[in-house]
Order: structure tokens, then sequence, then C-alpha cells
């Protein structure tokens, strides 16, 4: 194996190296098994290779040595390059500042010679320049302009230069001695103006915009260049409101004035801003006038909203002009001519809006009620209404003659949603036209006479009228509407709500009038509750008195100690059939009216009602076996009914009265054991006994023992 540089680059392995040498040794390796392998060859073919190795090792030193000597000479002589180029670079930038210094020098000569020659050309200017005018002076002194600048028409803009310098220094000159030529060269200044200024709008109507410019150059030293803009402006509305959006037509109009006034004049934003001032305190102010004037007094209504739609698309309108160049502080300049046009109906709106609701409101409702054929009662105030109405809620007492309202809530949807309708549109009004700092304040306002309104004219009156129609607790057959009031009163009570949180929070989230508001709201809350709460109560007081009714008219004694006590066919009696049957409708009337948690408040009151009655009721007999059964089969139908309920507590009670109820048919000798049981056991002895005693064995089997 030849041995070559090449065999040791990386990566190396000196034991693949050995390997593949002893491989390639005949009788070196493993190939043809012990027999063929020779020890001697192998050593030979090492030492062998062991001197080539070092014959490559001193080759490969010497060329190293060759390279390093070769290298070593190489950097001195780059070494030495680079301290040449060093001393070269050092004398041209000697050379360079020499240069430096001598063209300042000159430089510094130049300017010298060229303010010399300045100090003496500038008087020579001058000089000539008051010899020109004293030559054309003396023209007008003798009243023959000569002068080929003033009779040709092509010169008009030297003769507007010339007789603008003469115009200052006549303005300097006595009067007494040249009042003749100080009123020629005043004519000539405003007869050469006058010309310019038509000659300026012969161009616009051109639409030479090159001469525009000059002309407009030309009559910037004049006094009527101010004239000038006027004309331009005035010439530039020509024909641009041909349509009925006079707001678009402005919007148009100076995006295309824009794009000019920038090309004709040398100060384009004092132009634009002119313009458009014109177009408000003109155009603008003309229509909004017409548009309020006409509706102020005659129709508040339209009037609202004709100033909401006008003030809404002049602010748009702003807000686009604010994209053009109109000085400085363009949203404080047209803010102003905004508060220019709107001010006088601004000042009065909050005033307007509060009147207009007012009438509105009441209208809406008096609209409403006849419909209904109704007149509205007066509903009492002070302290003998407070009195009433203490009363009433302790003793449930009819104070007053009943009303009978045919099932009519007073209530209504669709008057609902136009009061609150005409409130958010107040509410979107009182946003965009009133001062920020009156907003809350104004907001505050509105939202009084929308509780006036909603809360206390219609819904406060409804519920009023409900409670006066709810029947005394003895009535017979009663209808109850009053659970519609509530369902009704507590949909309408949520889209107040809602108004509330969407459009008046946001207009006074961040001042003192939300914490008057929501004490306002959480004051009509509270009252309306109170009449809500009262109302129920009464209204299940009906249904229990209306259950007694039933159980007092259906319910015979019989029932529970049959003649026959061998041919009892029925189930349960009738009485408990009709009971349960009114109990599942009311469960399922108050389900209907109600939401939320206050579903399982009222049926868990009603339910815990209606297992007293059935509680009081069934101990007004005495029971014989076939009696008790009997008994025992209503309670489980009244179970039964009381799982409509779905409230634990309900069920609880009613399998307690289940449990004992098995005390009137259980064996005398099981009696004990069976007041131990899970129901039974922790309730008082003298109610187990008071129900063992409705049996008719009481006596006879002393069953008094068990509870002496």
């Amino acid at each position: 194996m030849a041995t070559t540089a090449q065999l040791f680059e990386e990566p190396f392995d000196a034991d693949e190296y050995i390997e593949r040498l002893a491989w390639r040794t005949p009788g070196g390796g493993s190939k043809g098994g012990a027999e063929a392998f020779d020890p001697k060859r192998l050593l030979e073919e090492f030492e062998s290779h062991i001197e080539e190795l070092k014959q490559l090792d001193e080759k490969i030193q010497r060329k190293v040595e060759k390279l390093e000597y070769q290298c070593h000479r190489e950097a001195k002589e780059f070494a030495h390059k680079v301290q040449d180029l060093q001393r070269s670079n050092q004398v041209a930038f000697q050379h360079f500042q020499e240069l430096d210094e001598h063209i300042s020098y000159v430089a510094t000569k130049v300017c010298h010679l060229g303010d010399q020659l300045e100090g003496v050309n500038t008087p020579r200017q001058r000089a000539v320049e008051a010899q020109r005018l004293m030559t054309y002076f003396n023209e007008f002194l003798d009243g023959d302009l000569r002068s080929d600048v003033f009779n040709n028409p092509d010169k008009i803009k030297e003769a507007a230069d010339i007789i603008q310098k003469l115009h200052l220094i006549a303005q300097e000159l006595p009067f007494d001695r040249f009042a003749d030529v100080k009123a020629k060269i005043a004519s000539k200044y405003h007869d050469l103006e006058r010309q310019l200024i038509q000659e300026f709008t012969a161009a616009q109507r051109r639409g030479e915009i090159g001469r525009m410019r000059e002309v407009a150059a030309v009559l910037l030293h004049f006094k009527g260049y101010a004239h000038c803009v006027d004309v331009y402006i005035k010439q530039c509305q020509e024909g641009a409101y041909l349509r009925n959006d006079v707001f678009e037509d402005t919007a148009v109009l100076c995006q295309k004035v824009n794009k000019q006034v920038g090309e004709v004049f040398s100060s384009p934003e004092t132009v634009m801003a002119k313009l458009i001032q014109n177009i408000f305190e003109n155009k603008l102010q003309a229509h909004v006038r017409e548009k309020l004037d006409e509706t102020r007094h005659s129709d508040v209504e339209q009037y609202l909203k004709n100033l909401y739609d006008l003030y809404t698309r002049t602010t748009t309108l702003a807000t686009k002009l604010t994209e053009f160049n109109l000085g400085s502080d363009k949203h404080t300049f047209l803010s102003k001519l905004i508060k220019s046009i709107f001010s006088s109906y601004l000042e009065s709106y909050i005033d307007m809006e509060r009147e207009y609701l007012r009438t509105r409101g009441a209208m809406i409702l008096q609209r409403y009620y006849d419909s209904k054929n109704h007149q509205k009662r007066p509903i009492g105030t002070g302290s003998i209404q407070e009195l009433k109405e203490r009363i009433r809620q302790r003793t449930n007492l009819p104070l007053g003659p009943s009303i009978d309202t045919h099932g009519e809530t007073f209530l209504s949807p669709e008057l609902v949603v136009n009061l609150l309708q005409e409130t958010r549109h107040a509410f979107e009004r009182c946003h965009k036209l009133s001062d920020p700092s009156d907003l809350p304040k104004n907001a505050y306002s509105i939202f009084l006479l929308l509780v006036e309104h909603l809360c206390v004219d219609h819904i406060d009156y409804a519920l009023e009228i409900g409670l006066s129609a709810i029947p005394s607790s003895d009535a017979k057959n009663a209808n109850l509407y009053f659970l519609d009031v509530v369902q009704q009163a507590n949909s309408i009570f949520h889209l107040f709500d809602k108004q509330f949180n969407d459009q008046l929070m946001p207009l006074i989230s961040s001042s003192p009038k939300l914490a008057e508001c929501l004490h306002k709201k959480k004051e009509v809350i509270e009252q309306m509750e109170v009449k809500l709460d009262t109302g129920i109560d009464r209204t299940l007081n009906c249904m229990v008195g209306q259950m007694k009714h039933i159980l007092a008219t259906e319910q015979k004694k019989t029932d529970f100690r049959p003649e026959d006590e061998n041919n009892v066919m029925i189930q349960y009696t009738t009485a408990c059939s009709k009971v349960c049957a009114y109990v599942s409708r009311q469960v399922e009337h108050v389900r209907k009216s109600m939401d939320g948690k206050n579903v399982d408040t009222v049926l868990t009151e009603l339910g815990i009602r209606f297992h007293r009655l059935i509680h009081e009721h069934l101990q007004q007999y005495s029971y014989s076996s076939m009696g008790g059964m009997l008994a025992i089969c209503d309670v489980a139908e009244y179970r039964r009914c009381a799982k409509d309920f779905r409230v634990p507590l309900v069920l609880q009670l009613f399998d307690t009265l289940h449990a004992l109820c098995n005390l009137l048919v259980v064996a005398p000798d099981n009696l004990k054991q069976v007041c131990s049981g899970e129901h039974l056991t922790n309730l008082d002895r003298n109610l187990l006994h008071a129900f063992v005693q409705l049996r008719v064995d009481y006596r006879s089997a002393k069953l008094g023992r068990h509870f002496s």
C-alpha cells in the first residue's frame, strides 16, 4: 500500500488504518484461516511501512519549513509596502490641507469682492430705479402718460409694479402741494387693480391656471388682493349647487377647489379657509335656517329630527374638510363655524326635547287607554295611601272596591316599544347635540321622563289596577289575572333595563350623574317589587282560598268513613281530583308568568301553603280503616301533583304527610314501629298523636297508650 499524505486526512482512524494494512498483506489477515497466517511476513510489512512513514514525515517537514520561510519573507515585503503607502498618504494629506487653506483664502477674497461690488451696485440700482420712477412720476405730474408701459395692454404686469410703487411714494407726499398728482396716481392704481381683477376673472372662466397664477401674484401687493380672492370664491360656487344635497355639493366643490388653489395662490390654506367660511356663513346657514325655522313652532318632532340630521351632516362634512390644509388650527376653525350656525338652536335644544318627550309620552299613553275605553283612575298618594298599602300588605284585606278588569292587564308591549323608541331617539339626539359638559345632566333629565311615563304612568298604574282587581281570598271561581300582569311587567322591565345599559350608561358612565341614575333605577325596582310581591302573595291566598272552597264543597265526611267498608271502588276522592286539577293549572300559570329563580320562589311558597291546607284539611275528619286507605290514596295523588312543582322541599313535605297518613291504617301493634320510621322519627310526638287520634278505633284499641 503506497504511503501518501492523503491517507491521513481527517477523519483519520488509526485502528482502521492498521486493519486495512494487515488485510492487504498476504498472510497477515484472517483470510485462509489460521494455517494461512504468517506473522513474520506481517512483521516485515509493518517494519517496511514504518520506514516509509518516517521518509514521508521528513518530506512533509521539509515542505513545511520551506513554506514557513516563504510566508515570513512575503510578510516583510508587505510590511514595507504598507509603510511606503502610509508615508505617501501623509504627504497627500498635507497637500490637501494646503489646498483647502488656499481655497478658503480665495473664497474669502471672492466674498469680500462680492460684498464690495454689491455695495457699489445696490445704490446704483436704487438710483436707476429712483430715476425711472421719477420719470414716470413726472408724466403723472404733467398729466401726459407717454410711456408705452402705461398704454400697452400686454405690459400690464410692468405697469402694475410701477404704479404700486408710485402709489406708496405718493402716500408720503404732502397733500396740499401734490393733491392733483396723488389723485391721478390713485386713479391709475384703482384702474389697474380693476383691470387685473377683470383679467383674473376672465382667466378663471377660461380655466387658464397659469394666467390666474400670474395675475394673482401681481395683485398680491395690491389692496384689492382680498377682493380678487372674494371674486374667485364667488365664481367657484357658480353652478356648484345644482342638486338638492347642499352637503354633498359642498364636499365635491371643496375637493375640486383644493386642487386648484395650490396652483393659483401663494397662500392656498388662507384661500381655502375663506372659501369654507363663506360656504358655512351663506349656503349652509341659509339652508339650516330654512329647514329649522319652518318647523320650529309648528312641528316640534320634525324640528328635532331636522336639527339632529342637519347637525350630524354638518359635523360629518367638517370631518371631511379636515383633510384639506386650512391653517394650523383647522379643528378649532371648523368648530367655530359650526357653532355660529347652530348655537341659537342648541341653546334651547334640551328644553324642547324634554317638552316634546313629555307631550309625546302623555299622548301615547292616552291613546292606548282610549283604545281600551278606559278612564285612568287617580292613584292616591300621601300618608293615607301609604297607610292603606301597609295594611293591605300585612293583612291582605281589600281596601276599597275590587275592580273587574275582564282579564285586561293594562300593559301594552306596543306602547312600551313606542316609548322606548322615542327615548332612544332622544338619547341619540342628546349625545350629538348636547355640549359635553351638559351631556350627563341632559341625559339624566331624559331618563327621568322615561321613568315617569313608562315606570310610573304605565307599569306602576297597571300594578295598582292589578292589585285592585285581585279578589278576596274567600271569593268563589275567581279569575286571577295578576300573574299575567307580573309576566308582562317583567318583560317590559327587561326592555327598560336593556335601554338603560345600552343607551344611557355610555352617556353618564364617567360623571356624578351615574350614581343618581343607579339610585333612581334601584328605587323604581324596589317600588315595583313591593307591589309585585304584594300582588303575588294575595294571588297565592286566592289560590289557596279556591282550593279551600273546592274541599269544603266536594269533600264529604262519609268519604273517609264509608258505610260499606267492602264496597269502595274509587282510587281517590272527587275533592282531591278537582284540587289537583286546579293546582296543576295554577302551577303551569306560574311557570308561564315568572322567569329565573322567581319561578322556584313562588312555587315553593305555593307548595308550602298547599301542603298546609291539605294537612289542616285532613285533621278535620275521623278515619275508618278503609277511609284511612282512601286518605292515603288522596295524599299520594296530592304528592304526584306536588312533583309538578319541581321543588324538593314541597315534595319532602308531602312525603312526610303521606307517612303521617300511614298512621291511620297501620295495625295497633305496629304503630310504635311506624312512628320511628324514616319520615316520622324527627316529628313532634304531639303531631303524631294528633293524627292517630283521628282513627275511629283510637279509643277501642287504646292507641293512646303508645304516646303516654
